[in-house]
């Protein structure tokens, strides 16, 4: 017999060259509930047999979430984006696992690396994200002096606060508990996307982690996608605030209500209404922040409005192989 078949602990490569834009949603200026979705661009299915990589978006920004997708494998994968751990679920007919790029990471390239179980041996799979420099605006804001030079009376408020966040926002890691894709959560004019940089009354320096969307005081507010409430609570700097905790270690916020309409605990499903825009907490006026953190960190909510759950194709332009990488 050929020496090849005694070879041992052989592993196959599959190199996935990912390229071509995403296209990121824009609101639609129709009536609520938001039902409104941001689509992917349709892509070619290219067949391939065992584990194979799916990447969305190929082509992204700083802040933008990732969604990395294996079909094929015959148990959980393992792997990591830019070196970062990623944390696989089952999900559809294969799994799945969403991280976000930070918003300091450099234009260049991001390399995915993934190693999945195969009939019998492991499979390594490789894929890259093309990462554009951000764009960020510059901005100068106007606030209350109080939410730049906070009094010593509100600093155990905030304290407290910041403890009741890290509290809401870790929640055991599970699967998704939603069925559809994301929704904006109010259909209105975008005032302020995500990446800002900003200072309030010339002092204060900071970035915006959100998407502001404009409304009048009162407008209601929905939830972007089914999940537990964890949050619902008045705040010193986002007022009144309500957090979504939807699996997968996937959060969405809504800052600054005028009113809370939900309880801690409670189950909603997306288009329900959680709130009503308003001015409260941090504010220059009414609108609804809109935040997404996903994997421990805040992510562009226009980009999680793209990514495709549940039928996300091949990504074009694969190049695929398998050589025999076995010791000899």
């Amino acid at each position: 017999m050929p020496a090849r078949n005694h070879s041992a602990s052989r592993f196959l490569l599959l190199t996935l060259l990912a390229s071509g834009p995403s296209v990121l949603a824009t609101p639609s200026p129709a009536s609520p509930p938001a039902v409104v979705r941001g689509e992917m661009a349709p892509l070619p299915v290219k067949p391939t047999s065992g584990p194979h990589l799916l990447l969305q978006p190929v082509s992204a920004k700083p802040g933008d979430p990732v969604l990395v997708t294996v079909r094929g494998a015959s148990g959980l994968p393992t792997g990591t984006l830019d070196g970062r751990p990623l944390r696989f679920f089952a999900w559809q007919d294969g799994y799945a696992a969403l991280t976000g790029l930070p918003v300091e990471q450099p234009a260049g390239t991001v390399s995915v690396d993934v190693t999945a179980p195969g009939r019998g041996l492991p499979v390594a799979l490789s894929g890259s994200v093309a990462v554009g420099a951000p764009g960020y605006r510059e901005r100068e804001l106007r606030v209350a002096g109080k939410y730049v030079s906070p009094p010593k009376a509100v600093k155990a408020r905030m304290e407290a606060d910041r403890k009741a966040f890290a509290a809401a926002f870790a929640q055991p890691f599970r699967t998704p508990l939603f069925g559809q894709n994301f929704a904006w959560p109010r259909q209105d004019t975008v005032t302020a996307p995500f990446g800002d940089r900003r200072s309030f009354n010339g002092k204060l320096q900071s970035q915006h982690f959100g998407v502001d969307l404009d409304g009048d005081p009162g407008a209601p507010v929905f939830a972007a996608n089914d999940g537990t409430v964890v949050m619902a609570r008045d705040n010193y700097a986002s007022g009144n605030t309500v957090l979504v905790h939807h699996g997968a270690g996937l959060y969405t916020a809504y800052f600054h209500l005028s009113r809370i309409r939900v309880k801690d605990g409670a189950k909603v499903k997306v288009g329900e209404e959680l709130g009503l825009v308003g001015s409260t907490g941090r504010v220059t006026g009414p609108h609804l922040h809109w935040g997404v953190k996903a994997d421990d960190r805040w992510v562009d909510g226009q980009t999680l409005l793209k990514l495709d759950f549940f039928g996300a194709q091949e990504t074009p332009g694969v190049a695929a192989s398998s050589p025999d990488l076995g010791n000899r």
